[in-house]
């Protein structure tokens, strides 16, 4: 016997039926971070050539992943303002591409595995993950890339993870630590 769509016994099998108010998911965005990957020549200096572009910048370079082969290495960078990191990019003639990553930060009690047990229960792929240079709120951040961000966002903000967007990394970052419950 099949169970009306809008009964209450309906929406108890599994959490994916339940119902949902149209008003708080249709709008969700997840917080933006570009990553830049940047390819460059696999010899010595280059790396270097490439940080020496963001000094002396109103830009921090906030996370850093290096690829390497044997000809050639992709740098995936996170920075403080995608805009300028964009210009400079340019400027500097350096082939790069973008991609929107999520950054996110874990309570000192949750491990890493949890994001990988969360994502894993939404039936997300991780593509990679790199933690970051900087610390916003004195916690672990992590760059993250995953097949369908706007669900992994919202998968991690379910399960209570503090999404981070740019104007929380680097100089930008304003607010207090978002788990400091003492503050509240």
């Amino acid at each position: 016997m099949a169970i009306p769509p809008h009964s209450p016994s309906a929406y108890n099998s599994t959490m994916s039926q339940a119902p949902v108010d149209q008003a708080t998911t249709g709008g969700y965005e997840t917080p933006r971070n570009i990553q830049f990957s940047v390819f460059l020549d696999n010899r010595c200096g280059k790396l270097l050539e490439l940080l020496k572009v963001f000094e002396n910048q109103a830009v921090q370079l906030v996370g850093l992943s290096i690829l390497d082969s044997a000809d050639h290495a992709v740098v995936r960078i996170l920075t403080s303002r995608s805009e300028l990191a964009r210009r400079l990019l340019i400027r500097h003639g350096l082939p790069f591409s973008e991609a929107e990553v999520l950054v996110f930060e874990l309570r000192p009690e949750q491990p890493l595995s949890f994001i990988c047990t969360t994502l894993l229960a939404a039936e997300l792929n991780i593509f990679y993950v790199y933690p970051l240079i900087v610390r916003p709120h004195s916690h672990p951040a992590y760059a993250l890339s995953a097949d369908d961000l706007v669900t992994a966002g919202q998968a991690l903000r379910r399960k209570l993870i503090h999404l981070l967007a740019e104007n929380d990394l680097g100089t930008n970052q304003t607010g207090g630590d978002p788990f400091d419950i003492s503050a509240n």
